[in-house]
């Protein structure tokens, strides 16, 4: 046997032999093993606790939901100015705007306030459609306009301008005034100058008394 071969026997056999450094490196295994496990355990589980919590995933594009409304609001309000510079206000229950390509809002509950020579004035329709480039308002179903003076028009699916101050329909329109009630097939209205033109089968029923 050649002297380089005989000298690694002999380092290997001092190796495994008992109380040689195989023996002293178990040794220091079985105690620190054991505690980097437990150091390991305990800093997992303080983790969440901490404060600065930076988080990060992954989406599937197939399995997000993805809103069909642009735009969903509960009690919301718009608002804008006449042709004059006076506000109005449109208050709704509920509005939704579907696309951001498309400029309308469909609204339900809503009350429309504006300000006119005589006192301020208030539109109210269960549903409608806002345009919000034209700021004009069509009314799906029943409408009432009514101001403090005692003017009050009742109709249904008309179109209302808030920057002129203007309202049309051609569905059946009644409605009352100081002077008396009225009804027709047609109306164009000016509700800030209280003018009223009614076509098809116009009808005014004059109440004695009603101007003082």
């Amino acid at each position: 046997m050649s002297e380089a071969a005989s000298r690694e026997r002999e380092r290997k056999q001092g190796w495994a032999s008992p109380g040689g450094a195989h023996d002293r490196v178990v040794r220091i295994l079985k105690i620190a093993l054991p505690a980097g496990i437990g150091m390991l355990l305990a800093f997992l589980a303080l983790v969440p606790l901490g404060k600065d919590k930076d988080l990060s995933f992954i989406l599937d594009k197939n399995k997000v939901e993805v809103a069909k409304e642009r735009m969903r609001v509960a009690s919301a309000r718009y608002r804008g100015e006449d042709d004059a510079g006076r506000p109005f206000s449109i208050d709704a229950r509920s509005a939704v705007q579907q696309t951001s390509r498309e400029p309308i809002v469909d609204i339900l509950g809503m009350s429309a306030r504006m300000g006119l020579e005589n006192g301020p004035a208030n539109l109210t329709a269960d549903k409608a459609r806002y345009n919000l480039d034209t700021e004009t308002v069509n009314v799906i179903g029943p409408i009432l306009f009514n101001t403090t003076d005692g003017y009050r028009l009742e109709t249904r699916d008309v179109a209302v301008d808030m920057t002129t101050r203007t309202l049309s329909g051609q569905d059946g329109i009644e409605g009352s005034m100081p002077l008396g009630r009225f009804s027709a097939d047609n109306v164009q209205a000016d509700l800030g100058e209280r003018k009223v033109v009614l076509t098809g089968r116009a009808r005014l029923r004059i109440e004695q008394g009603g101007v003082r």
